[in-house]
């Protein structure tokens, strides 16, 4: 998907500054999702091992040729751990961005086709959720849904779940605004004429056209969605470690090793969840800015004048 968006909107589009941005963006996007693909082939060992066939790995053990990373508190591979903590971002920004985006995309497309009483209901729904916090949401979720502990199903599921009620909002407000400029199109009124169905207008011509801006909005999402995981594993809302690897659990047990002067447990998943959360967050605002084309005419004025 980031090829596409990358293919679709050329770097020549941008200044400098924002063709290095889109770059260093898509960049670390790629090694981030590399990664989590590839991540059983790159980590050394799983992600709950404790031991090998030369015995218990130790813990708190420096970096060395055996472990790259060093070992945790508990025993675990530090490179390992921050390996398979990749996939397990991916899998939430993936299972979020579904279970938000086929809702939101739904909804505002009813909302702004139909109008009406159940137009404004939904926008005062969306108003409404806007008020909750979505690290707070998803506390109170996973809470309900696993206990505040739980499995990689159910510590998956609380999360996505939580960030999808958050972001369901936004792609709701999306499609609508769009919906609202395209079923006043020319050729929505002469499907009318013609005696086409109001939902085969709706999903055959006002959806296909109401779309084209969501995969940069997937980008933005997906920051937050990490951040909003992390959040649930510092605070110890997160999943299990024999369960799955995820970053913020991790650092959370390895806030009081920084104390010691035990560096190699803390630095390595605090720079996955920057590294991520900066290429996804550079790569969504960049295409968003290059995708504007009132931005462009500007840039383009700014170029002739000089």
């Amino acid at each position: 998907m980031v090829l596409l968006l990358v293919r679709r909107l050329p770097l020549r589009t941008g200044t400098g500054a924002q063709r290095a941005m889109l770059l260093t963006g898509a960049v670390l996007t790629g090694l981030f999702v590399l990664t989590a693909l590839f991540g059983p082939l790159l980590a050394p060992h799983g992600f709950a091992q404790l031991r090998d066939s030369h015995g218990l790995f130790g813990s708190q053990q420096q970096p060395s040729g055996e472990h790259p990373l060093g070992t945790t508190i508990a025993g675990y591979d530090v490179l390992s751990r921050t390996v398979w903590g990749a996939r397990t971002a991916l899998e939430i920004i993936l299972a979020a961005l579904l279970l938000s985006a086929l809702p939101g995309t739904v909804l505002g497309l009813v909302s702004g086709y139909l109008g009406g009483r159940l137009d404004r209901l939904l926008v005062g729904l969306a108003d409404a959720l806007y008020a909750f916090p979505p690290l707070l949401l998803a506390i109170v979720m996973s809470i309900v849904i696993s206990g505040g502990r739980s499995s990689l199903a159910g510590g998956l599921g609380a999360a996505a779940a939580a960030v999808a009620v958050s972001f369901v909002p936004q792609y709701f407000r999306v499609v609508r605004a769009e919906v609202l400029r395209v079923k006043a199109e020319p050729f929505v009124d002469a499907a009318r004429v013609i005696g086409t169905g109001t939902w085969r207008i709706m999903f055959r011509h006002v959806l296909r056209n109401s779309v084209r801006t969501l995969p940069l909005i997937f980008t933005i999402n997906a920051s937050e969605a990490i951040l909003t995981l992390a959040g649930l594993g510092f605070l110890g809302f997160g999943i299990e470690p024999n369960s799955a690897a995820e970053w913020g659990y991790d650092l959370n047990r390895s806030v009081a090793d920084v104390t010691s002067g035990i560096w190699w447990t803390a630095v390595p998943p605090g720079l996955g969840i920057v590294l991520t959360v900066l290429g996804t967050t550079l790569l969504g605002e960049t295409l968003t800015d290059l995708a504007d084309p009132r931005l462009r005419r500007r840039r383009t004025g700014r170029s002739r004048t000089r």
